[in-house]
């Protein structure tokens, strides 16, 4: 089955793509979103009966292949299975499936291609189904040259689909930019590849995990420096996390990627390929434990994320930046919550995040699709009762990324049961890093809110804006591309609710859920927020020290004085209180400025100019980069061709070309006179100097 699951999209993506002659366009799209769907089952049944301790150390392999041996690097192509990947299985299955059914709508007809001396959709749904591939070797590795492999498939499929018009220069520019930014956090991985093989002589999840507690004190030499092992490697590996999930720094690749085709925005861009960071470090989670300073900087730079993409939101007006800033910030939240230790709590907001912004964004293309491609809301205005069915989706995901539900309580949207255990989460991190990244994620959650509403309220309500025209002939998308929304917001409303108890609300269940060694810590009367000052070891219910669950040991490792998922139960009222209260604060705001006082954004942005301008560029981060990276850059590359190519190489070989060659022929041919004692001259004074080297040399 786990086969199956694998390589059904790669076999798919094969047929579509090289097939498609034979079998014609409509047969090879089937045939793509038939394996998809066959994927997406069986995920599903894995997922929902998967039991890690039926399995030893909570989880199992599959082989397929040996593949790598030299030396001691024994390298297998195998599919580990246990808690994660299932829960990644189901994520990426169901959400590729439901756009390659959307896309049967969506890439029906584009503008961008001519059907008569072109086609496009075999090779659309063939990237598609690519990419679906490589994501699933990226979360089904045993091993991280496998995942490596995976993670640099899905790099090459983010290009591919970035750039599918590639008759655009800024749809080139931006899957030019996606891989650039990319391969910088690649290498950083890369070096952590290394160094974790240097350290450990393995590569194998296992045998790495294992020995984990033995090398936690090894030094390593890096950058002239000694320094803690584990710490150089963990750094390293986030790095290669940050460019994959657009953190800050090397984020400006996520929102350029709107360039590409809607359903690929959906897929990679929101609920897949950008979580493979935040996957990486849960599943590195045993040696995450070990490195202090790390996981403060996770925290600080998940924070620093959350409230900066938060910020910028608020200004965009291209529908689909707006979603994708979006996705920046949530992400940011979900490395908070690893970043605290709280692994599994990552995890649920990576699973109920996957439901309501990829619904978000095949909304959003449901608008573009209705409005004929226009993606500037300050053109929309009215359309609720053109695209109702859109228009309740989009309602229902905004509901859910906003955090909408019952307070104090378990019963609301998915996003405001995920949110909220990783702010609660935060707060109890016991770190100054944590208690910071609480009070960023509470300010995210309410520019959250507003940008949220505001996008509804300039899509769905108020008066129509724009091309007269474009409006009179909106009209709701087809059920092709209306029944996946449907299929979404059965996740946006219910994943939280189902889940809530095995990704947070219980501990028990959560040692459960993830197949930890059993674990039941004493009730430790510490303050909230004090979870790493925790005095004293944890204890059964006789009074004597429990068994911690060694590295390894379940897809999750959390280390036994790691009490941050206790001490997240016992927070304050008002803590809990605080992402709903700030929910409220955004929509009141949004309410009074795009329905009631629809002139006061204008106002405002004129009365703050300056924070306006600095908002609408992104913090001018990409301004930075042009000015500190990209212009030496191109300084130094129109140097080399001008002086070095132009001026050194050219002129050199010219020259010998031009004068040196021709001032010698000149010669030679003065030589070639054609007279008869001429050439008996010349072979007189060959004569001569043959008889006095051999004198010269006596005759030796």
């Amino acid at each position: 089955m786990e086969t199956i699951i694998l390589f059904a999209p790669l076999l798919g993506a094969l047929l579509c793509g090289f097939g498609w002659k034979i079998m014609g366009e409509y047969a090879a799209q089937w045939v793509a979103t038939f394996f998809l769907f066959i994927a997406c089952i069986l995920s599903w049944i894995i997922f929902l009966t998967f039991d890690p301790f039926a399995h030893q150390g909570g989880s199992y392999s599959v082989q397929v292949l040996t593949w790598i041996e030299s030396g001691t690097l024994v390298t297998d192509w195998a599919v580990r299975m246990d808690r994660l990947t299932a829960i990644m299985l189901v994520v990426i299955t169901t959400v590729s499936a439901l756009v390659h059914l959307y896309s049967f709508g969506y890439m029906a007809h584009d503008e961008n291609f001519d059907d008569e001396k072109e086609s496009y959709r075999p090779r659309f749904f063939a990237y598609l189904s690519f990419f679906t591939f490589a994501m699933l070797m990226l979360v089904t590795a045993d091993n991280l040259i496998q995942m490596f492999f995976g993670w640099e498939g899905v790099g090459l499929a983010s290009y591919l689909l970035i750039g599918f018009y590639f008759r655009k220069p800024s749809a080139n520019a931006a899957a030019i930019k996606a891989f650039v930014v990319n391969r910088v956090g690649d290498f950083g991985f890369a070096l952590g590849i290394f160094a974790i093989y240097m350290v450990f002589d393995t590569v194998n999840f296992g045998e790495i995990f294992a020995a984990v507690p033995d090398k936690a004190d090894e030094t390593i030499s890096f950058l002239w420096a000694e320094w803690n092992a584990i710490e150089v490697i963990c750094f390293l590996l986030f790095i290669g996390a940050m460019g994959k999930s657009a953190q800050f720094i090397l984020h400006t690749w996520l929102p350029d990627a709107m360039e590409g085709p809607t359903p690929v925005s959906a897929l990679i861009h929101a609920a897949t390929m950008v979580t493979a960071g935040v996957f990486l470090v849960c599943r590195m989670s045993p040696l995450m434990e070990f490195a202090d300073s790390t996981q403060n900087f996770i925290v600080y730079v998940g924070a620093l994320t959350a409230f900066f993409a938060a910020t910028v939101g608020l200004v965009q007006n291209d529908i689909k930046r707006v979603i994708a800033y979006s996705t920046c910030s949530q992400l940011g939240y979900m490395f908070v919550a690893a970043g605290v230790g709280v692994y599994s709590v990552a995890m649920f907001h990576l699973f109920t995040h996957a439901f309501f912004k990829a619904m978000l964004f095949l909304g959003a293309g449901s608008v573009i699709h209705g409005m004929h491609h226009e993606q500037d809301m300050r053109n929309y205005g009215g359309l609720r009762h053109k695209m109702p069915k859109t228009f309740w989706a989009m309602m229902i995901g905004t509901l859910a990324i906003t955090g909408v539900g019952i307070p104090l309580t378990h019963f609301g949207f998915a996003g405001f049961l995920s949110k909220d255990a990783v702010i609660e989460s935060a707060y109890a991190g016991g770190t100054d890093a944590s208690a910071l990244a609480f009070w960023a994620l509470v300010i995210a959650a309410l520019f959250t809110s507003f940008y949220s509403w505001r996008l509804i309220f300039m899509t769905f309500f108020g008066e129509p804006r724009g091309d007269k025209h474009t409006h009179d002939h909106a009209h709701e998308s087809p059920m092709v591309m209306v029944a996946p929304l449907g299929v979404l917001a059965l996740g946006a409303i219910f994943a939280g609710m189902i889940w809530y108890k095995p990704f947070f609300g219980d501990e028990a269940k959560v040692d459960d859920w993830f197949g930890m060694a059993e674990y039941h810590g004493e009730e430790h009367a510490t303050l909230p927020g004090a979870a790493h000052a925790a005095e004293g070891d944890a204890k059964d219910d006789h009074g004597e020290k429990a068994e911690a669950a060694p590295p390894g040991q379940g897809a999750i490792y959390r280390e036994d004085k790691n009490h941050v998922l206790h001490d997240a139960h016992y927070v304050p009222t008002w803590v809990r209180l605080s992402p709903f209260i700030a929910m409220l604060l955004g929509f009141l705001t949004a309410f009074q400025f795009y329905i009631r006082r629809p002139d006061l954004p204008g106002k405002l942005a004129e009365n703050q100019a300056i924070l306006h301008q600095f908002l609408l560029n992104k913090w001018y981060v990409d301004e930075i980069y042009d000015f500190l990276f990209v212009n030496p850059a191109k300084w130094l590359g129109r140097f080399l061709w001008k002086k070095g190519d132009g001026a050194v190489i050219d002129g050199f070989l010219n020259g010998i070309a031009m004068g040196v060659v021709p001032f010698f022929t000149k010669l030679a041919g003065r030589a070639q006179s054609g007279y008869i004692f001429t050439y008996a001259f010349a072979m007189v004074l060959g004569i001569l100097v043959f008889v006095t080297w051999m004198t010269l040399s006596g005759g030796q």
